[in-house]
């Protein structure tokens, strides 16, 4: 579609789109939602107002790794943010404004993660989605608060991404479970399993390095220490000596801290030593680098998810339907596309929010923190995903272990199967 052919108001949209029904294929009932908040939108007083701007885009930047060793995620983030634009643009946009991705590959190197954060923020974006890695993130933030310029992060699960600003001052938002969520929620379950013998496996990268923390300050609440820890540079091939170590030291489960192809140096060099322990960790135990790089070794590894690719509720089924017709491919980290597409509404509903149109980053940041309307979205049902004090719109009651069974991931646990047909909101 055209965006110059598109309806001049949200209203006019939604007169035009379908109605919600059971005999409508899934992708309509989504665009049915989108065409819904829109029309609800234009009610609000002053929002005719952004009318002046005509079709003049609303620019939002993407950033994240898109080529290189974390492409496994990135791609996966980048189509749900597309996803989840072309249903807004095809209801309308924002108020007849289509929304214009501007994307920049920062190919998980934070040098170039704040090359082209820098360009971003020339290029006049209004607010960004993106980062993966922590390292990356962490190298770049500081440029998108002090342009305060907003940024969404929906994959980089680094504690300091969110921390490091004061939250009444910060323009740094995550849809995402930060590590220190993460970390304690799979250490509680280590320790109902009986595993009290913890090596740590973590890469040398901001993302090592902090879940590194976040896991000893866990295992320290459960008054434990690790029995070995082992720390290695991204794109190690054999880490055979460290496991051989950390055997020795009579570890009984492997909590692993990185993002790449190294998780699967792990559970493959386990298996060439015959020792069988688990290995467990936080969400890039999902990626395919872990998957297909460790095959019949990944079976029974155990990772903390938002979000498990089953078609639990109408909106789930949506989506997950929506993007295997657009991309013509199952989502390979179904977690980064959730959480993209959730963080692209959230941003759009944040600009519902600004009664006169002006949409400035401080406008923005204010709308992200005060009472926007809910969004029924994938990961949650958001009514209030952000204030002032709280820049994480993912709490613990959303989580749920994961299990790589027969190279796929399910629950870990049948009652979390059943507690996922019921949405978890934000407590």
């Amino acid at each position: 579609m055209n965006p110059a052919t598109l309806p001049s108001t949200a209203a006019t949209a939604a007169a035009a789109a379908p109605r919600p029904s059971r005999r409508l294929p899934l992708p309509a009932w989504t665009a049915w939602v989108a065409a819904g908040i829109l029309a609800g939108a234009a009610l609000l007083p002053g929002l005719a107002q952004a009318q002046i701007g005509g079709n003049t885009p609303v620019r939002i930047g993407v950033v994240g790794p898109f080529t290189g060793p974390s492409a496994d995620f990135g791609v996966p983030m980048l189509n749900g943010i597309k996803l989840a634009v072309d249903e807004i643009n095809a209801v309308g946009g924002y108020l007849g404004r289509p929304l214009e991705l501007v994307v920049k590959d920062d190919a998980a190197n934070p040098d170039q993660g704040r090359k082209v954060s820098q360009e971003l923020l020339a290029d006049k974006v209004v607010a960004t989605i993106g980062f993966c890695n922590t390292g990356v993130a962490l190298k770049a933030i500081d440029l998108f608060q002090d342009a305060k310029s907003p940024l969404i992060v929906p994959c980089s699960t680094g504690t300091a991404v969110t921390t490091k600003y004061p939250p009444a001052d910060s323009y740094i938002f995550r849809v995402q479970a930060r590590d220190a969520l993460q970390a304690p929620f799979m250490v509680d379950d280590i320790v109902k399993r009986g595993w009290d013998k913890v090596a740590i496996f973590a890469d040398k990268t901001g993302y090592g390095e902090g879940g590194h923390d976040d896991v000893v300050a866990a295992l320290a609440a459960k008054n434990l220490k690790p029995v070995h820890v082992a720390r290695f540079d991204l794109g190690v091939k054999d880490l055979t000596a460290e496991l051989a170590a950390a055997r020795n030291a009579g570890a009984n489960v492997i909590y692993s801290y990185t993002v790449g192809p190294e998780n699967a140096v792990i559970a493959n060099g386990k298996k060439a030593l015959g020792w069988k322990v688990p290995q467990v960790g936080a969400w890039p135990l999902s990626f395919p680098f872990f998957l297909e790089g460790a095959k019949d070794a990944a079976e029974g590894a155990l990772m903390v998810q938002t979000f498990i690719a089953e078609p639990s509720n109408e909106r789930r089924a949506s989506f997950l339907s929506s993007y295997s017709r657009k991309y013509q491919r199952k989502v390979a980290v179904p977690m980064a596309a959730a959480n993209a597409y959730d963080a692209t509404y959230l941003l759009m509903y944040s600009f519902l929010g600004i009664r006169d149109g002006n949409l400035t980053g401080k406008a923005i940041k204010e709308s992200l923190e005060g009472k926007m309307k809910t969004y029924y979205g994938v990961v949650s049902t958001y009514e209030k995903p952000f204030s002032v004090q709280d820049k994480d719109a993912i709490t613990r009651n959303m989580l749920v272990i994961g299990l790589v069974k027969n190279g796929a991931i399910t629950f870990a646990y049948p009652e979390d199967a059943k507690r996922n047909l019921i949405i978890q909101r934000k407590q």
